[in-house]
């Protein structure tokens, strides 16, 4: 009998492995940057005084806007009105390396202010603030609920 359930939870792990896997595809670097984020060049705009702000909300049903063009040194801002809390962060699940180069155990905390991660979850009715310094399409993805994402395009 124990043979049975052994054999039983095997398969529910690697038919449960298979479904995330599968599901988690539309997480993906970004397919317009070929360059590793290392070689990146990273600029800086010339004033603060041309820099906007961006809103992204956040809720039940996922980020809006879902796809955001930017200039180089803009802000963007992701305002949680859901129900649960949200971990906005670069691509790839789960290592969150695409933006910045380095990992989420590297970059976490985030106290320089250079890792596209919000580095924990912000709970609803709050916000997270990030300033792309990087031109590219940057995805990403919410760490907590990974089948919704987004994409930031940095001109």
């Amino acid at each position: 009998m124990n043979k049975k359930i052994a054999i039983v939870l095997i398969l529910i792990v690697v038919i449960l492995g298979g479904y995330f896997l599968l599901n988690n595809k539309k997480v993906q670097a970004p397919s317009t940057n070929t360059e590793t984020p290392k070689t990146l060049s990273t600029e800086t705009p010339a004033t603060n005084q041309t820099s906007k702000q961006y809103v992204i909300t956040y809720t039940d049903a996922g980020y809006s806007p879902s796809t955001l063009t930017i200039k180089l040194g803009d802000t963007v801002t992701w305002a949680n009105d859901s129900s649960l809390n949200m971990w906005p962060a670069s691509a790839m699940l789960p290592s969150h390396i695409v933006y910045s180069g380095t990992s989420i155990s590297e970059h976490c905390p985030d106290t320089a202010g250079t890792s596209f991660d919000a580095c924990k979850g912000i709970t609803s009715g709050n916000s997270w603030d990030f300033i792309f310094n990087t031109k590219g399409s940057w995805k990403y993805h919410d760490h907590l609920s990974p089948s919704f994402f987004g994409t930031i395009v940095v001109e």
